[in-house]
């Protein structure tokens, strides 16, 4: 009987442990980061409202990212975009959609948005285009399909727990950026969560921390025919991102011989610690049209971490058409990579 009673306190202490565990989750202020693509250009619509209409009339993007299989409760991501051209005005409008979640809980995270954007002709080589964001987002967790250890209790006679006061949190967030590019550059910065909503499922205060990006490269050499798809280019390209403590810069290599493309990146940097995470090397192949175009992407976990993430897995497919045939619009391309 007094092995029984401590079973059952060992119990009641586990329960206790894990509701304050997720009572502290829910309270911390500023420690969170968005979901983060490894194909940033095939997701374009996340990486910056700038995008927003940069086609020559309809584009539809699926993406579908699950990060570190290996370890149990693994984050999945996933995302809608679709983007139109208004030629005649200059400008160009999206939404988007995002969900993802992490845990056995399905701690989950979904965002749902419009864009637009305006593009702005400087000179006969530079174009600037500006974009704005707003969207609304939402913070959840399904309790029940946590599993407490009263429900591995042989004897089954210990008391079930009640639900904490748990509730979804809703909010509205906005962001904005700026893109400038000429046929061969571009750089371009994106504010995210200027609103800082709050993501706290306990009722308190507990805001999302302004997300800052700046992203660009260069195409180092570029093959084709006048005013015809690129048969052969090779593009360096970066990405600088900071939100709250956290800060992080990937370096990356892009090749295209049509309609193949390979591209590498490094998450980190060799040598920097502080403030610096290496984090991991990222793999990927595509396969582009001039309608459609499908990527994969591994990243190679390189961090602490590696042997028990299982690395992460990315694929994107991003389908572009226009319903008026008869009329072939002229863009100014953005010169950045697809993937």
């Amino acid at each position: 009987m007094e092995g029984q009673q401590d079973f059952s306190k060992l119990l009641f202490l586990n329960r206790f442990s894990i509701i304050v565990i997720l009572l502290i989750l829910s309270r911390l202020d500023g420690y969170a980061q968005d979901p983060r693509f490894s194909q940033f250009y095939a997701n374009p619509l996340y990486l910056a409202p700038s995008f927003a209409g940069a086609t020559e009339e309809n584009r539809l993007a699926l993406n579908y990212r699950n990060q570190w299989p290996g370890i149990p409760g693994a984050f999945v991501t996933y995302s809608f975009s679709y983007d139109y051209n208004f030629a005649n005005y200059n400008s160009g409008i999206g939404i988007l959609a995002t969900h993802d979640r992490a845990g056995s809980g399905r701690l989950s995270n979904t965002n749902v948005g419009v864009m637009y954007s305006y593009n702005i002709k400087i000179n006969k080589y530079l174009h600037i285009r500006p974009g704005l964001s707003f969207y609304y987002t939402q913070r959840g967790l399904d309790f029940w399909r946590l599993t407490f250890s009263d429900g591995m209790s042989p004897s089954g006679d210990t008391p079930t727990i009640e639900q904490p006061p748990f509730n979804n949190v809703a909010d509205i967030d906005a962001g904005a950026s700026i893109l400038a590019y000429t046929d061969r550059i571009w750089l371009g910065t994106t504010v995210d969560h200027m609103l800082t909503p709050n993501q706290s499922l306990y009722g308190e205060v507990s805001e999302i921390p302004l997300k800052v990006s700046v992203f660009g490269g260069i195409q180092v050499m570029r093959k084709g025919r006048l005013l015809k798809p690129l048969e052969e280019s090779l593009s360096i390209a970066f990405h600088f991102e900071t939100q709250g403590k956290f800060t992080q810069l990937d370096l990356g290599l892009y090749w295209l011989k049509s309609p193949i493309v390979f591209g590498f990146w490094y998450r980190g940097l060799p040598g920097i610690h502080d403030g610096f995470d290496r984090d991991a090397i990222v793999f990927l192949a595509g396969y582009k049209t001039t309608q459609f175009q499908v990527g994969y992407s591994y990243d190679f976990t390189i961090s602490k971490l590696v042997g028990a993430t299982g690395g992460s897995h990315e694929i994107s497919c991003i389908y572009e058409f226009r319903t008026n045939k008869r009329k072939k619009r002229k863009i100014y391309a953005i010169p950045c990579p697809e993937f």
